[in-house]
């Protein structure tokens, strides 16, 4: 098992994303298949969108856009991670990451595509945004850009703005992930931007994380947590996957979760040659069924499979009559964000196409029936009276210590049959808290009861701004964070525009070589993932 440091944000600043997976995903055996429709384009073209009000989405996607506006400094075209305040009086955060400045270009997109903004004014913001990131500093040997900037000089963070505490300069593998994606979206979506953007993405290598050595015997490797390219105050590894320039010092962690964010860096390296096609099924659906893993909250059912050359345990956790890929944290961020630019539920019907639907359906049978919040969608954002934090549906998440679902922390474990007895197979639920743009990322495979939960939020628990949703509330107590994380919103608009305008982002990602490499890549595998039958 590869497992995450301790670094703290005081002294490294990594992410507020980058260490929450630390583990794998696996499916299941025996199962009946779900019945579910794939996600081919917007399920809106079908006719399912009765009961969604265009001119509420309008409203909402408008009100979303403003935010990003507010958080976007006018000379640099870079977005500050959060703001606080009203959007015609901003406080921004004084720090921006490669995550949330891919962010604010795709979402540019989406503007013009909903005409909030015009084309001209499209293009002028996408301009003065790549022009600024050509121009900033970087890791040279591999086109990689650090972790923090200062959204108004472009300058890199070395002392955190909030604390005043040292930051020791981090290159993500998946903050340049999603970076990197905004420039594959750009440049199709505004051809103007193409050289700017392409000028970008042709100095990334992705194999600059790449260590094919982390599971010997598998035959082929995981992605590094990231780097540091001078050593900081905790251990690392020290090497350079790529030979180029001098060592750096990576994390300790590999991403071996299949079920997570990284999977967005995975394609973007596979798609251009960067790292092996392999490497999609060396990271785990799940890890084993030994009472060597016990420390899982349930014991997981599947069995074996071999793609590649490679023996992938097939498994997944049972949950509410459905068998679920269970993410590292049981979270809507990990499972579907990279859905907003790959089709995975199309190009992989029996994996994919089953798990996302089902993910779904579990996060609002866990709000509804199980915690009876009235209101679901769960998913890491801020928390409610300060701070952030992990939210999810710990009962479809592997973290042994839980991405909670309420203001208690009350935590679930189910025990591993035959090993151990759960801690707290049934407990009683707090203060729930929900995320909105969880319910968004929802939208594609549940449009009406994600729209229905959404007019809830915003009318009973008065969890909307001048920016539109706020970014977390607490629904038995009411209180709201009130503030606006870039990224959150960016998945928000990202979301619309793939329901709303005939999978914008989805469309400019893929064309190419991702769906020539990806598409048949990931269609021969089949999860175990279903309904119990």
């Amino acid at each position: 098992m590869t497992t995450i440091p301790a670094f703290t944000a005081a002294t490294l600043a990594a992410t507020r994303r980058q260490f929450l997976v630390g583990g794998a995903a696996v499916t299941a055996v025996g199962l009946a298949t779900a019945q579910t429709t794939p996600a081919h384009a917007s399920p809106f073209a079908s006719g399912t969108s009765a009961g969604v009000d265009r001119g509420t989405i309008q409203r909402w996607a408008r009100d979303t856009w403003a935010s990003l506006v507010a958080m976007t400094d006018p000379v640099t075209g870079l977005p500050a991670d959060n703001i606080s305040g009203p959007v015609n009086e901003p406080r921004r955060s004084g720090y921006t990451s490669p995550t949330n400045i891919g962010g604010y270009l795709w979402s540019a997109v989406v503007a013009r595509e909903l005409g909030i903004i015009s084309a001209g004014e499209c293009l002028e913001r996408l301009t003065r945004t790549l022009t600024t990131m050509a121009r900033l500093k970087h890791h040279e040997p591999s086109g990689m850009f650090y972790n923090w900037y200062d959204e108004a000089t472009g300058d890199v963070v070395t002392t955190w703005p909030e604390d005043g505490n040292t930051v020791y300069p981090f290159l993500s593998s998946v903050d340049n992930g999603w970076f990197a994606a905004a420039l594959m979206v750009v440049r199709n979506a505004e051809p103007r931007t193409a050289r700017l953007a392409n000028g970008i993405l042709k100095k990334m290598n992705f194999g600059m994380f790449y260590n094919k050595d982390a599971r010997p015997g598998i035959g082929a490797g995981l992605l590094r947590g990231g780097f540091w390219d001078v050593k900081p105050a905790v251990n690392t590894a020290e090497g350079n996957y790529l030979g180029n320039g001098p060592d750096v010092f990576y994390t300790l962690n590999h991403y071996d979760i299949h079920n997570s964010e990284p999977r967005i860096a995975s394609y973007i390296g596979i798609s251009r040659g960067q790292i092996p096609a392999a490497h999609y099924f060396a990271t785990q659906r799940v890890f084993p069924d030994t009472c060597d893993w016990s420390w899982l909250e349930q014991k997981p059912v599947g069995d074996h499979q071999t793609y590649h050359g490679i023996d992938v345990f097939e498994g997944a956790f049972a949950y509410r009559g459905m068998h679920i890929v269970p993410s590292w944290g049981g979270d809507m961020f990990e499972a579907l964000m990279p859905d907003l630019f790959v089709p995975e539920a199309a190009w992989a019907p029996k994996a994919w196409g089953v798990n996302h639907p089902l993910t779904v359906r579990a996060q609002r049978e866990f709000g509804m029936d199980d915690a009876k919040y009235g209101y679901w969608g769960f998913s890491p954002a801020s928390r409610p009276g300060g701070g952030y934090s992990e939210w999810g549906v710990e009962a479809i998440g592997m973290n042994p210590d839980g991405y909670v679902s309420d203001m208690e922390r009350t935590h679930y474990d189910g025990g591993f049959a035959g090993c151990r007895e759960g801690t707290s197979p049934a407990p009683a639920w707090g203060d729930g808290v929900v995320t909105p743009h969880a319910a968004f990322l929802a939208m594609q495979y549940e449009p009406r009861q994600a729209f229905d939960n959404l007019v809830k939020i915003e009318r009973e628990l008065k969890a909307y701004g001048d920016g539109g949703f706020y970014d977390a509330v607490a629904v038995k107590s009411g209180l709201v964070a009130r503030r606006y994380l870039s990224l959150d919103q960016a998945m928000v608009l990202g979301a619309i525009g793939n329901v709303f305008c005939g999978d914008v982002i989805r469309r400019n990602f893929t064309r190419g070589a991702v769906q020539d490499t990806i598409k048949p890549l990931i269609s021969i595998e089949e999860f175990g993932a279903g309904i119990i039958a």
